[in-house]
């Protein structure tokens, strides 16, 4: 039995000294992780908020004596970091992790480079300072949470290469004044747009067949929406307290609404509905006095 716990225990040693260093090294004071003739931006385990300032990511880095490419931002490796203001991301960076920059409130500039291929689930999340950003047409699909709480983003560029808006990939963007979604998007996400009480105007290509659940909830200054032909279904709470629609078309292409898909729409004063929907959800025009 002592000899069971010894040996429980040296495991258990070891399991926490492999946490207690996260990186390989620090350059320039940089954190990073090696991997073949990759390397890796991370973070420090012992200083979660250690990046600052700007910070300039350099293409390539030298470590003991051996060159390696710098090929992604890995899963958190900014993340919390409130003093960063700025980040150049070099061309060789492919990926950008999960949740690499969230909750950088100071981070007023980033330039994504057209190497980017994904961007992980919360990258941008609570980068409150963040105002606009240009997502590069290697990219081909908005994650869930990626721009989430980015409440001072006022523009965002969607490019013809993204097929897929991800479930609340820009919920509580309330500075976002207006949204063009390329002819490439096929879906939208649950809760994509939600509470962004700021946007005034979306445009929706022929390519989008639903529209989720939540995806446009409490988008209260939205006065103007025209639902494309390609569009079968409305997600349950879909326009949910939209108090600034004044009317809508619902076109031949739509089978069903969801539940509470236009309810505490107050401002509502007319409606279109075609012969086509076979099911209206319970309460989706309630309160739309």
């Amino acid at each position: 039995m002592k000899h069971y716990l010894k040996h429980l225990l040296l495991c258990l040693c070891l399991f926490a000294g492999t946490n207690v260093l996260a990186h390989d090294a620090i350059i320039d004071g940089i954190y990073y992780n090696f991997s073949g003739n990759a390397a890796t931006v991370t973070y420090s385990s012992s200083n979660p908020s250690a990046y600052s300032g700007n910070i300039i990511i350099p293409p390539s880095v030298t470590y003991n004596g051996k060159p390696y490419s710098v090929t992604s931002i890995g899963d958190w490796a900014f993340r919390g970091c409130s003093g960063l203001t700025s980040v150049t991301i070099p061309g060789s960076v492919t990926s950008i992790g999960d949740a690499a920059f969230r909750g950088c409130s100071s981070l007023t500039s980033v330039t994504i480079p057209g190497s980017v291929t994904s961007i992980g689930r919360s990258a941008f999340k609570d980068c409150s300072g963040l105002t606009s950003i240009t997502i590069p047409s290697s990219v081909t699909s908005i994650g869930e949470r990626t721009f989430s709480h980015c409440s001072g983003l006022t523009s965002i560029t969607i490019p013809n290469s993204v097929t897929s808006i991800g479930e609340y990939a820009f919920e509580y963007c309330s500075s976002l004044t207006s949204v063009t979604i390329p002819s490439s998007v096929t879906s939208i996400g649950d809760h994509a747009f939600e509470d962004c009480s700021g946007l005034t105007s979306i445009t929706i290509p022929n390519s989008v067949t639903s529209i989720g659940d939540f995806a446009f909830s409490d988008c209260s200054s939205l006065a103007s929406f025209t639902i494309p032909n390609s569009v079968t279904s409305i997600g349950d709470y879909a326009f949910y307290r939209c108090s600034g629609l004044t009317s809508i078309i619902i076109p031949n292409s739509v089978t069903s609404i969801g539940y509470d898909a236009f309810e505490l729409c107050d401002g509502l004063t007319s409606i279109t509905i075609p012969n086509s929907v076979t099911s209206i959800g319970n309460y989706a025009f309630q309160g739309c006095i």
